[in-house]
């Protein structure tokens, strides 16, 4: 707590320097949630792989009362030049913090603020650029979910394990009547020259680049997106796809894939699909990865509704083992308070992910809700 006061004491002595500096504006969201947890059939697939065990770890129950607090700065330098930063704790999930024993004890409920994205560029009127930990937006854009958790990308993975940001330059401009997004990412780096982590890439770091074209084709918004893994990289844990024996190994794999935004009257609708696919040998005489999948999405808004459906399948040919993985989000934003400074909203969320692996012989299956109640306040 005194971290983030000191904080938001320096933000507030920036943001009032001489009329020299830059303009810097904050704003902010602070939020508690009350999250029901229930599992069902043979959901032990779901927690992920005990490294110590390398078995499931079992799947329990729960009812978790979780808090967050994100700042955000911005400054305008002038002639489209900016900086841009987000403050919030670094944890899984998005940065929710559950409630364990109300102690400080051993750091059980430290919540402890650090720069989770910042970057800077310039926006001109046809072109732009940017570099710094760049957002991703992943939980309207699924390809680097797909990417990163081939066989389980549902639930947003970027958005809540990977803070939803990476580390990259961007630059974009228009082309024709939309624009071209050009993003050299890092997705890794490796520096040691005796682990099982050391690839054949340019100086053992993994990079990736994500191409995006967004047009507007009358009322329908398109954007075709190719991401392709340039040099081996990280892109495979021991929580997923059954390859306990590939943590710290890297592959190249590649996703590609388009949103098409459709307006419905007073609603909107968006419709996405995403196919990926890699077939690479572990470097280090690690062993072969064979794979491929593809997720559809389906979502649709209208005034504080909002919900949408996720369908994956991903094969992984080298183990003889097929993924089938079902979700829907479903959330709806009941406000309480607005002026010109904040607002109060409230907001009732449903998850469902329902997944099935299948090996042949036989197969496990199991599904788990996640029912919440946010409160969050703007400002």
């Amino acid at each position: 707590m005194k971290k983030m006061l000191s904080l938001a004491a320096m933000f507030a002595v920036l943001a009032y320097a001489s009329p020299a500096s830059a303009e810097l504006k904050l704003s902010g969201d602070a939020g508690v949630r009350l999250r029901d947890v229930s599992y069902f059939g043979d959901a032990d697939q779901m927690t992920g792989i005990d490294p110590k065990t390398t078995k499931y770890r079992e799947a329990d129950d729960d009812l978790l009362f979780q808090y967050r607090v994100r700042l955000n700065a911005a400054a305008d330098l002038g002639e489209g030049y900016f900086f841009k930063a987000m403050i919030t704790n670094e944890t899984l999930a998005g940065g929710w913090t559950a409630v364990t024993n109300n102690q400080a004890t051993y750091g059980l409920n430290d919540f402890t603020l650090s720069v989770s994205n910042f970057y800077f560029g310039r926006m001109l009127q046809d072109c732009h650029w940017m570099v710094g930990r760049i957002p991703l937006n992943s939980l309207n854009n699924p390809i680097f979910d797909l990417t990163l958790y081939p066989a389980q990308p549902l639930e947003s993975p970027v958005a809540f394990i990977n803070m939803d940001r990476v580390f990259g330059a961007n630059y974009g401009f228009k082309l024709g009547d939309g624009m071209l997004n050009t993003t050299l990412v890092a997705l890794d780096n490796d520096f040691n020259d005796d682990t099982n982590a050391e690839g054949d890439g340019l100086f053992n770091d993994g990079y990736a680049l994500h191409l995006d074209y967004k047009v507007n084709l009358g009322d329908v918004t398109f954007e075709p997106q190719f991401l392709t893994v340039l040099t081996n990289a990280n892109v495979l844990s021991q929580d997923i796809m059954g390859y306990p024996e590939l943590y710290g190994y890297k592959v190249t794999p590649y996703t590609l894939g388009a949103l098409i935004g459709v307006p419905a009257g007073d609603a909107k609708l968006t419709f996405g699909a995403f196919y990926t696919n890699c077939d690479d040998t572990t470097p280090n005489g690690g062993p072969d990865v064979d794979y491929d999948g593809y997720l559809f999405r389906v979502k649709g808004e209208i005034g504080n509704f909002m919900a949408w459906y996720d369908f994956n399948r991903t094969n992984d040919d080298a183990n003889n083992v097929d993924y089938t993985n079902h979700f829907v989000w479903a959330q709806y934003k009941i406000p309480v308070y607005s002026s010109a400074a904040g607002s109060i909203a409230i907001q009732p969320t449903l998850r469902y992910l329902a997944s099935k692996e299948d090996y042949g012989c036989c197969e496990l299956s199991g599904s788990r809700l996640r029912s919440e109640l946010w409160a969050t306040i703007n400002f």
